[in-house]
């Protein structure tokens, strides 16, 4: 079991509950505009509470079998930000997939980087992960900035890696080894 944990005065982690859908939505709502450049282009749909539960359904499903942690940053009850531990792998490879994004209202105060670190920790203790993998646009170096100061080290440029904002884009790839 993840416990919530405190990023600052205001802002708390948590695994999200099918109930901050409607949270969920507004949040993307609000910052539609701030992660267009940075995320898939979306349907109209994965902007509604329907969507959200639904996919937060399925990544808690993930999370019941020990795949995934769907985490959300909380200033009370809006929502503020997303990180998701996902696609974890057992076995010899013991790792996993981190992405994440932070409200623009909230940008720039290292909520990003305290959760990061938090969910770094909680890998390497809770988890016993081996390994955590992330990649980030080229020039989105506030994201690279957040991975670097967790450990993390950039191990290579995948290119055309992601469709994203529209179009296939080169990314760098980050990984942090949580255990020698």
């Amino acid at each position: 079991m993840i416990e919530p944990r405190q990023l600052s005065e205001s802002v708390s982690m948590r695994v999200l509950r099918v109930g901050d859908a409607a949270a969920l939505a507004t949040a993307y709502v609000r910052n539609r505009a701030y992660l267009s450049p940075w995320e898939p282009m979306r349907p109209e749909e994965y902007f509604t509470e329907k969507w959200q539960a639904a996919d937060i359904a399925n990544r808690l499903v993930a999370h019941q079998a020990g795949e995934a942690y769907p985490l959300g940053l909380f200033d009370g009850d809006r929502l503020v930000g997303r990180f998701n531990l996902a696609g974890i792998v057992r076995g010899p490879f013991q790792s996993a997939g981190l992405g994440y994004w932070v409200d623009s209202d909230y940008a720039g105060r290292g909520l990003a980087s305290a959760a990061v670190h938090a969910i770094v920790e909680m890998a390497r203790g809770e988890l016993g992960l081996h390994r955590i993998e992330a990649s980030t646009l080229l020039h989105n170096g506030a994201s690279q900035r957040v991975l670097l100061k967790a450990g993390f080290q950039q191990i290579g440029t995948a290119p055309r890696y992601l469709h994203i904002a529209g179009k296939w884009q080169d990314h760098n790839l980050y990984q942090v080894i949580l255990h020698d």
